[in-house]
């Protein structure tokens, strides 16, 4: 649980930096969005991370495509927009909902897309024409894959209650891993 904390404390401090950090004008609530998006992620929990110990996975977190080693500045958007998108995706996986309360889900998802939005916005604005060829680069490649893995886990585990509890759990620590990513956009928008 203390692991769990100090995580979500991490991603909390990680949305928290100035609303303008990618260089457009963010909605003040697209970084209260980010803490209510981790509160309702820890909230979906139903059953301890400790009965699940078992069912743990390492699911290989590129770290080098969000720590900023392999990413280029310029790449910075697309990757953290990858990001989001995959675990929205994987939260509409028809058997997401089987542990978890669906009203959360829902909400998660909506504060998911509602930040996708956003992020694209001011991507469009920074990137132009860019943007899509940066999407398809290495660690945004990377990510997919990742997520891809995650995706085959739950299959294997038929999407059980412990398999989903071992993926909120990834999720929660691979935001945690963003701290890189979101420096470099600020820096970004320093230059």
């Amino acid at each position: 649980m203390a692991l769990l904390l100090s995580l979500l404390t991490a991603l909390v401090l990680l949305s928290s930096g100035p609303a303008g950090a990618l260089g457009c004008d963010l909605l003040e609530d697209h970084v209260l969005l980010s803490r209510e998006n981790l509160v309702l992620l820890s909230q979906m929990s139903t059953i301890s991370p400790l009965l699940c110990l078992k069912d743990r996975q390492h699911f290989r977190f590129p770290r080098a495509a969000v720590d900023g080693s392999q990413v280029q500045k310029a790449q910075a958007p697309s990757v953290l927009h990858q990001m989001l998108q995959q675990i929205s995706d994987l939260l509409a996986t028809e058997n997401s909902s089987v542990p978890w309360n669906t009203t959360l889900v829902d909400q998660l998802r909506t504060g998911l897309h509602r930040q996708l939005e956003d992020l694209d916005t001011c991507w469009a604005q920074e990137m132009g024409e860019e943007g899509p060829a940066l999407a398809m680069q290495g660690p945004t490649l990377a990510l997919k894959r990742y997520f891809q893995g995650i995706r085959l886990y739950l299959k294997e585990k038929e999407y059980s209650d412990c398999a989903w509890e071992v993926v909120r759990v990834e999720i929660l620590r691979s935001f945690s891993s963003t701290r890189a990513l979101q420096e470099m956009l600020r820096n970004k928008m320093e230059t």
